[in-house]
């Protein structure tokens, strides 16, 4: 089989591919320095909007009766996290007190959302309702989102550079070349 014209011709694509590969990683991604990637990290981060984020805890429960009920207790002073594992539907964040950590707009459903939205941080909100039951919600945190740290798209960044200047020398290689 190692002899045939098509295992050959399949070994010498092979060859081909590898040798661009290393020129790529070798020649072009190796031109790349740091200054160049952080200058580009610090344009895309100027650029990105504020964002909000939110933290809160929430208690699920299938009636605006029950809803009720531990709003009052949470309102006369128990805690909500140990009433959010005692009574929510949600599997998941009950566990944790009903946790739901941080998220950002449009990662809740637009009736959880909107009142988390008009919440102050510590504030607890009235029974809401949403296709999932009745939420009692209570906002713990409202920050700032922080964008990606420089080392978390660093190599992004530099990939997209070695890309770039792929382009430019492959169009300048073509510019060279003779086609006949």
């Amino acid at each position: 089989l190692g002899e045939t014209p098509e295992f050959k011709k399949y070994m010498d694509y092979l060859r081909g591919r590898a040798l661009r590969e290393q020129y790529f990683e070798k020649t072009l991604k190796g031109t790349i320095n740091e200054d160049e990637a952080k200058k580009i990290y610090n344009a895309r981060v100027a650029q990105l909007k504020p964002e909000t984020e939110f933290a809160a805890r929430h208690i699920l429960v299938e009636s605006e009766e029950k809803a009720k009920e531990l709003r009052a207790k949470i309102a006369g002073g128990e805690d909500f996290a140990k009433l959010a594992g005692e009574n929510s539907t949600d599997p998941v964040s009950k566990k944790d007190g009903g946790f739901l950590g941080y998220f950002g707009m449009g990662q809740m459903v637009p009736e959880f959302e909107s009142a988390v939205v008009k919440m102050q941080k510590g504030e607890l909100s009235e029974p809401v309702k949403t296709a999932y039951g009745w939420h009692i919600i209570k906002l713990e945190d409202r920050r700032a989102k922080a964008p990606p740290a420089y080392e978390q798209v660093k190599d992004t960044i530099v990939n997209s550079l070695a890309v770039r200047k792929a382009q430019e020398a492959s169009a300048e290689m073509r510019g060279k070349a003779k086609v006949e």
